[in-house]
């Protein structure tokens, strides 16, 4: 079911499962092996997760904001892709410093716990 989306600024946006499924190997589990083979799968997870989170949003923002496709966009559809983005880009950074400030506030109560 398609969802017709106007041109208003969406003050909510979704991730879905962004960051979820991936099933390259961290570098950090492979123990001993070689500093580049590490870095190199640092750097495919990382490209990884890239493309994945472009694929969430260019499917996100194509469904609410692409009624009809034709050989132009229209500035309603334009103005919907560039709010759709910007939202998405927003609700992405916002989950990322939440999960941020999480990590760090369990660090803090571990370590002082441990005092």
């Amino acid at each position: 079911a398609r969802r017709r989306r106007g041109a208003t600024r969406e003050g909510r946006g979704g991730t879905g499962s962004a960051g979820r499924g991936m099933d390259a190997p961290s570098a950090a589990g492979l123990g001993g092996a070689d500093p580049q083979l590490q870095r190199f799968i640092e750097v495919e997870t990382q490209k990884q997760r890239f493309q994945q989170l472009v694929h969430q949003m260019t499917e996100l923002c194509w469904e609410k904001c692409m009624d009809k496709p034709g050989p132009k966009l229209d500035s309603r559809a334009e103005t919907c892709f560039v709010n759709c983005v910007e939202r998405f880009i927003d609700t992405s950074q916002f989950i990322l410093n939440r999960l941020e400030q999480t990590q760090k506030s369990k660090s803090a109560f571990s370590e002082s716990l441990s005092d």
